[in-house]
């Protein structure tokens, strides 16, 4: 589930260096909606290549506080509920979820009381990096992170975040 690894310096990551701040800092922002980690990103260029990109917004993202989790946690729709927004950020996560069946009736059904019970165990939605997962690995990975205690648990939440920013910075390269 990680971003393709490149040592090169192709167009994507020149025109990534060249952007100015406010407009890499909204595309940043798609990627993982914490201000300080985009800050972070947009402040250490330019980037020699996309190793060293990868490495900044990895590092970055292992510093998130409990306030930016649940902060960027508020970009994402449930799993299984397709985003109905118009901007990137919608638009990459109804791509992530493009494995969920949503004419599987009964699979829905379960998801939605499976996402409902993870709530209320802990308080927010449940997050998974979903690219290239199908609904029942979706659901089964959800069963099985209820078991977890709620630190552990914002722990894996924190560590999909950084997945799914990962991805989508990958598509901010290659745009």
């Amino acid at each position: 589930m990680s971003a393709p690894s490149s040592t090169g310096t192709g167009p994507g990551l020149a025109r990534l260096n060249s952007l100015p701040r406010p407009e890499l800092v909204k595309k940043l922002l798609a990627c993982l909606d914490v201000q300080r980690w985009a800050n972070e990103l947009a402040d250490n260029r330019p980037y020699e290549s996309d190793n060293q990109l990868y490495e900044t917004a990895d590092r970055a993202a292992n510093e998130l506080t409990e306030s930016e989790i649940h902060s960027a946690l508020a970009a994402h729709p449930r799993i299984g509920q397709r985003s109905s927004g118009n901007d990137t950020s919608a638009s990459w996560s109804r791509r992530e979820q493009s494995g969920v069946d949503a004419d599987d009736t009964k699979l829905a059904v379960e998801l939605a009381e499976a996402n409902e019970e993870y709530e209320r165990r802990f308080g927010h939605v449940y997050l998974v990096c979903a690219s290239g997962r199908g609904g029942p690995e979706l659901l089964e990975i959800l069963r099985s992170r209820l078991d977890n205690d709620p630190e552990t648990e914002l722990r894996v939440v924190a560590d999909e975040l950084r997945k799914i920013a990962r991805l989508r910075l990958a598509r901010v390269i290659e745009a």
